[in-house]
């Protein structure tokens, strides 16, 4: 089983990254929301120079935020800077694209997109657009093709499945394990309890409330009515309708994605109470230990520990620690 993390593109990306491989984490994975973070990829090349040993990854590219072909040479520049070390994670988008008010893409489109690229990192004349495109770097512009990044996509129904057979190198997934593949990747989410610690803590609240509020920002995605099913929720979308007009208010929900409980999103955390575990990881150390154990028992191969709230920190050192890294 390996032990990596998750990291926020941020202005500090870097200092968390540095503390991740000084803990000895396997792998530190990149998310991808250009509306609320920094630039994954200027971000990864920092990190890329300020890093010796730690992976390098992306915890999920959308294929629509960017061309092929620029994703292409994004990937060629990192291999370049650090080679070896990089691994890339797609998905059909969900928070990506909800920040742009839009839903997520179809598997057609991901997989044409996954089988272009495929096919430019191998150094083939791919079709784009109706158009013949290749890359046509020089050497000292990018490394010789081709360009063997080993690639992840996160698509868990049964076509998502089959697609992910066909055009990846392994999956990735949220709360759960699945048996078959060699590289299963499970993003794991929550905060290690300090002992004797209290669910209802503020701390807790605050370090795993983003996760525990992002259930309700997808349940209102799928219809907005349906975040009153949550304690708290009735009230949440009240407020949330009086601070944006109708065709904004994807604007206020994602805000804060996976590492602030924003003002609004304090209703809904405050009224969960116990119920804040959710989908998240909330355990003294001997139970992270056991959950690891039970991952890797249903076919996990990779954690991917996602810290959030105001102390990431304090978060990777009791995951590393409880993991024991």
């Amino acid at each position: 089983m390996k032990i990596s993390c998750g990291i926020v593109p941020s202005l500090t990306s870097v200092e968390q990254a540095q503390l991740a491989e000084q803990l000895g984490y396997d792998r530190a994975w990149l998310y991808d929301s250009p509306a609320i973070y920094a630039d994954i990829w200027v971000t990864m090349a920092r990190i890329a120079d300020h890093t010796d040993r730690i992976g390098l990854g992306t915890a999920v590219l959308v294929p629509s935020l960017r061309s092929v072909m620029a994703t292409a040479s994004a990937i060629a520049t990192i291999e370049g800077i650090a080679p070896g070390r990089l691994a890339v994670g797609f998905g059909t988008g969900a928070t990506a694209r909800w920040t742009l008010g839009k839903g997520a893409l179809t598997l057609k489109e991901t997989g044409t997109f996954l089988r272009q690229l495929r096919g430019l990192l191998d150094g083939d004349v791919v079709e784009v657009d109706g158009e013949a495109v290749q890359m046509m770097q020089l050497p000292q512009f990018a490394p010789p093709r081709p360009i063997d990044v080993p690639i992840l996509l996160s698509a868990l129904g049964p076509k998502g499945q089959a697609l992910t057979k066909e055009v990846a190198d392994g999956i990735m997934t949220v709360g759960f394990g699945l048996p078959g593949y060699d590289w299963c990747a499970q993003l794991v989410l929550g905060t290690v309890l300090d002992p004797g610690e209290e669910l209802t803590s503020e701390r807790v609240k605050l370090s795993a409330g983003p996760w525990y509020a992002i259930m309700a920002h997808g349940a209102w995605e799928s219809g907005p009515e349906l975040v009153d099913g949550f304690p708290g929720g009735a009230e949440w979308r009240a407020r949330l309708d009086a601070m944006r007009p109708e065709g904004q208010r994807h604007l206020e929900v994602h805000e804060g994605h996976a590492t602030t409980v924003t003002e609004l999103d304090r209703i809904l955390v405050d009224a969960a109470g116990e119920g804040i575990v959710g989908m998240n990881w909330i355990a003294e150390a001997d139970g992270i230990r056991q959950k690891i154990a039970e991952a890797e028992a249903m076919g996990t191969t990779e954690i991917i520990y996602a810290p959030s709230g105001p102390d990431v920190g304090r978060e990777l050192r009791a995951f590393a620690e409880a993991a024991g890294l």
